[in-house]
């Protein structure tokens, strides 16, 4: 079972209240992740990903065990604590301003 901490404009639109709990099938990626997540909550197509290029937005951010996970690349396996359900994979909104 993983776990997914989403920014609270994204669990708003999913209708979810705290973390999501997901099954993903193989090995968990960050790909596998994402899929599971927009399978379930379809809602949530396109806002962390791209509809076409599947890249992540530009003021999304993805972390785990305390490691910024962002620049990985899609099918890198997901830390261990993640893949077990110890530890939250979150999607934070960043922010920018000047």
């Amino acid at each position: 079972m993983i776990r997914v901490v989403l920014p609270a404009h994204l669990r708003t639109l999913a209708h979810v209240d705290g973390e999501v709990k997901l099954e993903v099938e193989g090995q968990v990626t960050l790909r596998a992740v994402l899929d599971a997540l927009e399978a379930r909550y379809p809602v949530l197509r396109g806002t962390i990903r791209d509809h076409v290029t599947r890249q992540r937005r530009a003021f999304v951010r993805y972390f785990a065990c305390e490691q910024d996970l962002s620049h990985e690349p899609p099918d890198a396996p997901l830390p261990d604590a993640v893949a077990t359900g110890a530890e939250p994979f979150l999607i934070v909104g960043a922010m920018a301003g000047g």
